[in-house]
């Protein structure tokens, strides 16, 4: 079987892929990442791929959903955890006027004292920016300021977020799965 979700390599929809076929496999499993989750619903749909995996606070989430209607499934859900969250800054810049965030981490802190918000379309992309000098300040997986303390300083620390995870299928539960809360019509 391949399992799909959105890449690149390091973020939380890979993270908690592979916790999930670690917990509930299958162990021949391969992985197949995508840039967005259009393509990755397409591909389903298309047969090219067996599931696809994406967290409901995915800003994309509502338009996939509703795009591939009556071709794409849920077939299971869990509650997972992602990397802990920060709020870094670059350490040269002592108080940071930018911050960079994906659109689902808008709300994890109080930002309102930035005066630009930035758009990015995963963590991973806000601590590559943050690295590499394009953003002031941003939210981004902790471990990024393990990695580099001697760039990077801690604002806030932010924890995990505990998202609710959706995996598709092409096929839907039958009627009595303990998933499904009411036989469908």
């Amino acid at each position: 079987m391949i399992f799909a979700t959105l890449g690149p390599e390091g973020n939380n929809h890979v993270l908690v892929l592979r916790r999930y076929l670690a917990a509930r496999g299958p162990g021949d499993a391969a992985v197949r990442l995508f840039d967005d989750f259009p393509a990755a619903f397409a591909s389903l749909v298309a047969g090219e791929v067996d599931r696809v995996l994406q967290c409901t606070a995915h800003f994309s989430h509502a338009d996939c959903v509703g795009r591939t209607m009556h071709r794409a499934f849920p077939v299971d859900t869990f509650i997972a955890g992602s990397h802990p969250l920060a709020l870094l800054a670059r350490r040269e810049i002592a108080e940071p006027r930018q911050v960079a965030r994906q659109p689902a981490t808008r709300y994890y802190t109080d930002l309102t004292g930035f005066a630009e918000e930035i758009d990015v379309p995963t963590t991973v992309a806000v601590a590559e920016g943050l690295l590499a000098g394009r953003f002031e300040a941003g939210i981004c997986a902790r471990q990024t300021l393990e990695r580099h303390a001697d760039k990077l300083r801690l604002i806030e620390d932010l924890g995990p977020a505990l998202d609710v995870w959706a995996l598709y299928g092409t096929q839907p539960l039958p009627a009595d799965s303990p998933l499904v809360l009411e036989p469908t019509r």
